[in-house]
């Protein structure tokens, strides 16, 4: 059975052969189309592969893991690898192509330290000296690979499904067209309350910030894939309903590790700029429960500078001083140890195999305390 760091490698192959296959394809119709895939390669090399780790790990936690130091050498578990690898992948896909069109919506520069995918086919625009709007013309741009990316995160995982038993990909089909409607569903949350939130009573902001949390972000970035996993491995209902209680308050935990970096990461660990958050007017559950804290004024002050693109560094540090003296940031810590240890009691008598309950509680933990 490979460790979690061999996963990653195995992961980050899978993606690579398959975009290079996709560049190929491009290539015969014009060679200006492989400027897609190189942006998608470069957004897609690298990464901590949450998703796929935490797919794979579902699907053993139910295929069956005997006390053997090497599992994988039973014949059917080792024949199925290759598609759940496939599938794996193929959520390290779609993932890309929501932080994709996620950067064109939040107007972000910057993605892991890197020029955001629309910032990148801008700069194509502006070296080439072409006509026209380079700004238009790069989130035209990222949108359409955004696009590709979803497409090609279904095809990806079409192939991995047709690997393995009909029943089980079918299960696995279902959780994942679930998880696509579910993420949309939060992505529009998200915008919407960044607009309209004013229109609604205060008494439920934090309610709201929850639910974009959930359906945004919680979901699918682990709850989803467990469920995937255990699908592909034929799990039963007792055993995804264990990794679902398991997923869900972790995938709460590790968003709101998120939002917390969002506003007080270190930008040289994050690869985004400080307090970025803060300048797309996210309305997270920090500032939602800093403004249960917070006098009339002071919230005042909060709500005219939360939203402005042009935030200064001293206006940035006023806002996380503001929220670290409201105790925000102490409860939201509470909240993700808490949800952490729900997650961890979920699994504990659990029919799981030994093994993968013991990598999925390592991951538990790498994704709570993650600095970047």
């Amino acid at each position: 059975m490979p460790e979690s760091n061999q996963l990653v490698d195995l992961v980050q192959l899978k993606i690579d052969e398959f975009l290079a296959e996709k560049r190929a394809g491009l290539n015969t119709i014009a060679p200006e189309l492989t400027a897609l895939t190189d942006v998608g390669a470069s957004l897609l090399s690298g990464g901590k592969r949450f998703r796929a780790l935490f797919c794979y790990w579902g699907w053993q936690s139910v295929a069956g893991i005997p006390s053997s130091e090497s599992p994988l050498n039973d014949d059917a578990v080792s024949k199925e690898l290759p598609g759940v690898l496939m599938s794996a992948s193929a959520l390290e896909l779609f993932h890309a192509a929501a932080l994709v069109h996620d950067d064109i919506m939040d107007r972000s520069d910057t993605r892991r330290g890197a020029p955001a995918a629309h910032r990148r086919f801008e700069q194509m625009h502006l070296d080439g000296g072409w006509a026209g709007d380079a700004e238009a013309y790069g989130q035209s741009a990222a949108l359409l690979l955004g696009d590709l990316l979803l497409g090609w995160s279904d095809e990806l995982l079409g192939r991995g499904l047709a690997l393995l038993p009909r029943p089980s990909a079918l299960a696995a089909r279902k959780e994942f067209m679930t998880m696509r409607t579910e993420v949309m569903a939060g992505q529009y949350l998200d915008i919407h309350d960044e607009s309209a939130w004013a229109s609604y009573p205060e008494s439920g902001a934090l309610e709201r910030a929850q639910r974009v949390l959930v359906y945004k972000s919680a979901k699918y970035s682990v709850e989803a894939p467990l469920a995937v996993g255990a699908s592909l491995g034929a799990g039963s209902d007792e055993q995804i309903a264990a990794l679902r209680s398991f997923g869900l308050p972790l995938g709460v935990a590790f968003q709101l590790r998120d939002d917390i970096l969002g506003v007080f990461g270190d930008p040289e660990l994050t690869g985004k700029p400080a307090g970025d958050d803060l300048r797309e007017g996210k309305r997270t559950a920090i500032i939602a429960i800093a403004r249960q804290k917070l006098s009339g004024s002071a919230n005042s002050i909060l709500d005219e500078l939360l939203g402005d693109p042009d935030l200064t560094t001293e206006q940035v540090n006023m806002i996380r001083s503001t929220l670290q003296e409201s105790g925000a940031v102490d409860q939201i810590e509470k909240v993700i140890g808490r949800n952490l240890e729900r997650a961890c009691e979920a699994i504990e008598g659990a029919n799981l195999a030994p093994t993968a309950r013991t990598q999925l509680l390592e991951l538990a933990t790498a994704a709570t305390t993650r600095s970047s």
